[in-house]
């Protein structure tokens, strides 16, 4: 089995990035049409993850398309994946959302997650104190 790792091991990519169920994503797909070669975009929500984070990891991907409900299955670490994105990061409690499958687009709306990680573009405007003007008082 040592050989059998290694091999697998050499076929993992790096590059992916954190997918969970609930994310919202755009996988790139290469896509062979006779001797041209294209990519092909599936944006969606993760509605699960399966067989762990090895080589077989795949994620369940679902989108409306004309009203009507499209799930594939995209095999995370399979040389025809060019690039997964993560779009938007949705907060949920749930390990499969498959739920979602039975909801309208409007009730199947998630919350999102906001990252503390990205730094905020508003600076603290400068106030300049202007000198105080000193008045005289009277004493009595």
């Amino acid at each position: 089995m040592k050989k059998l790792d290694k091999f697998n091991k050499k076929q993992l990519k790096k590059d992916l990035p954190d997918i969970r169920p609930g994310y919202t994503v755009r996988v790139h797909q290469k896509i062979k049409e006779g001797d041209k070669q294209r990519i092909q975009v599936f944006e969606g929500l993760v509605i699960a993850r399966k067989h762990g984070l090895g080589i077989n990891s795949t994620i369940t991907v679902r989108k409306t398309s004309l009203g009507v409900g499209v799930e594939r299955i995209f095999p995370i670490h399979a040389p025809f994946i060019e690039k997964i994105e993560v779009i938007k990061k949705g907060k949920v409690r749930r390990a499969k959302l498959y739920y979602i499958r039975k909801k309208s687009a409007k009730a199947s709306r998630l919350r999102e997650i906001k990252d503390n990680k990205t730094p905020q573009k508003s600076e603290p405007k400068k106030v300049e104190e202007k000198p105080k003007k000193e008045t005289k008082t009277e004493d009595k």
